[in-house]
């Protein structure tokens, strides 16, 4: 009977070292598994696309709440962010209309404050460093007696990179319900 109780023996001394081998080959194929899932992660195009995208909403969104708050107390600086935050001929229209446009805004004593509820990015060409944002916000509009007006309101934009940084180069009112853009 000796002989069996030798065998059992002989096995126990194995497993430890069977379940130490086993343990280190799964966690061996893990962390080859984890580090090739992150190489991919980190090398794949859509997630820079997705950076692109992002900025680019972030800066048209911003751009738009810009173009949408002005106060009559300070219209320079407010026309000095609105030049800012465009390029192309939208920044030409701004700038070659900006002293009529401070005049009426400094008759007419009113602040404009814009607030961005929501945005989205419609077309990302990243390439050719351009997009489109439609973007909904709400301005609100005191006039020089006191009386404020709330108006919700969408727009699209489309943007340009220039420098390296997202641009307004145009902007209008998206069409509502069923009627057609035009």
């Amino acid at each position: 009977m000796e002989r069996p109780v030798r065998r059992l023996a002989a096995r126990r001394l194995r497993t430890p070292h069977a379940a130490a081998l086993a343990l280190a080959l799964v966690a061996g194929g893990f962390a080859a598994w984890a580090g090739q899932d992150w190489y991919r992660a980190a090398h794949d195009d859509r997630a820079v696309y997705a950076v692109q995208r992002d900025a680019a909403l972030a800066a048209g969104g911003q751009a738009v709440q810009n173009l949408n708050t002005l106060d009559h107390r300070d219209v320079n600086q407010g026309l000095d962010l609105w030049e800012a935050s465009t390029t192309g001929e939208l920044h030409e229209q701004l700038s070659s209309g900006r002293t009529d446009f401070a005049d009426q805004v400094k008759e007419a004593r009113t602040v404009s404050t814009a607030r961005v509820l929501s945005g989205a990015v419609t077309e990302l060409d990243d390439r050719a460093g351009r997009a489109r944002v439609l973007v909904a916000l709400r301005v609100t509009v005191r006039s020089a007696d006191g009386t404020r007006t709330d108006k919700d309101s969408r727009m699209l934009g489309e943007l340009t990179r220039t420098d390296g940084r997202w641009k307004l180069s145009a902007l209008g009112q998206a069409p509502v319900g069923g009627t057609p853009a035009g």
